[in-house]
């Protein structure tokens, strides 16, 4: 057995919330998978190697996605037109996207997914350093806390790029100090995650709502937002229920996509949901594991388990893996999985899908030949 690759560098201890961070996770070289050892193999290592070899699939069972699903290929074909198409002059304000879906349904990680592989093209292309000698920044990311203003956000910004002067300061001198790293940085897309925090309504939601209009018109990058619900809180409005005019230049400005659970009720999307599973059976690391693991043996269950979300799903596989291995169990079937918890929304609608399957009345196995092309194209 070879022995397995230690992670370089770390990223268990990175955050998003800093340009570093964010470079780390989309510099750091490919993840390579632990050795498949047979169960004969993994009894003779020693000690040592035993303790390293568990370590090292544990990291890999953790970090299995993201799946290229094709939620994930749409959207980042979106987001794509849209960056492209804002290569306007400067005198031009840019478009902005929001990607707004439920919960467990990807979106964080489909559009984290997207701006690293825009970093990693942009410095292949252009440098790590701008003309002016300046670091070049091709991506800001800030999340957003609860009832967060002005102010406090344009410091998030300035802390991102690690300004000396994002200690104090005024909200105003913040955004010029913001806009300057933007510009020196040469910095394209500003990801906002967790818009649904912003109470559009009140005080602060107002004032920074009129913020991501300056933003817009000031600042050369697409700005993406990432949320729950958006407009129903109100990021598509025309007017605040005072009456005045203060969404509508964000409305008019701002394409909504969205991401959407797997769904069985047709031929197509039985054959998409295998193509996923067969994807994902290939990443896992255990001992016994066999094809068909997942697509054939375990297809029904993992639906009715997750209701077709992929964050439950891959919150499922990736707990599983771990009892699996710890155990000796060394695969994925419905008695280890059941022993496997699982977000609240998953459960609770666990039971009434699980009638509808025992009836008969929804599947997940495709019905067609077409779906054994499925065994030889899986989803990378």
């Amino acid at each position: 057995m070879t022995q397995p690759r230690p992670e370089t560098p770390p990223l268990d201890n990175l955050t998003l919330s800093r340009k570093e961070g964010l470079r780390a996770l989309a510099e750091a070289p490919k993840r390579q998978p632990p050795e498949l050892l047979t169960v004969k193999q993994k009894a003779d290592l020693s000690a040592s190697a035993l303790l390293e070899y568990e370590k090292h699939r544990s990291i890999w069972h953790a970090n299995l996605g993201p799946i290229k699903t094709p939620q994930l290929t749409a959207l980042h074909e979106d987001l794509w037109d849209i960056v492209e198409s804002n290569l306007q002059d400067g005198d031009k304000a840019k478009g902005a996207v929001a990607v707004d879906a439920f919960p467990g349904l990807g979106k964080t990680t489909a559009v984290l997914n997207f701006a690293l592989k825009y970093h990693r093209q942009v410095i292949e292309r252009d440098g790590a350093f701008t003309a002016a000698g300046h670091e070049r920044w091709p991506v800001c990311r800030v999340g957003l806390t609860s009832n967060i203003g002005m102010k406090e956000f344009n410091r998030s910004l300035l802390e991102y790029y690690a300004h000396p002067g994002r200690k104090s300061g005024t909200a105003a001198l913040f955004a010029q100090r913001a806009l300057d790293c933007v510009l020196q940085c040469e910095t394209r897309i500003l990801v906002i995650d967790d818009l649904h925090f912003l109470k559009w309504h009140d005080r602060n939601g107002t004032e920074v709502s009129n913020h991501f209009k300056y933003i817009a018109n000031e600042f050369p990058v697409t700005l993406t937002f990432i949320g729950v619900e958006l407009g129903n809180r109100g990021l598509y409005s025309e007017a605040s229920t005072r009456g005045d005019i203060t969404l509508a230049q964000t409305a008019r400005r701002t394409t909504p996509l969205t991401m959407e659970p797997f769904t069985v009720a047709n031929e197509k999307h039985r054959i998409e949901w295998r193509k996923m599973l067969l994807a994902l059976e290939k990443r896992i690391v255990l001992c016994r594991k066999f094809p068909g693991m997942l697509a054939d043996e375990l297809s029904d269950y993992l639906y009715i388990r997750t209701t077709g979300h992929i964050g439950s799903l891959m919150t499922l596989i990736n707990r599983g893996c771990q009892r699996a291995a710890r155990t000796g169990a060394e695969l994925l079937d419905e008695d280890l999985l059941d022993q496997v918890k699982l977000d609240a929304a998953a459960e609770r609608a666990r039971k009434a899908l699980a009638k509808k399957f025992a009836r008969g009345r929804m599947t997940t196995k495709p019905r067609s030949r077409a779906a054994k092309a499925t065994e030889a194209k899986t989803v990378a």
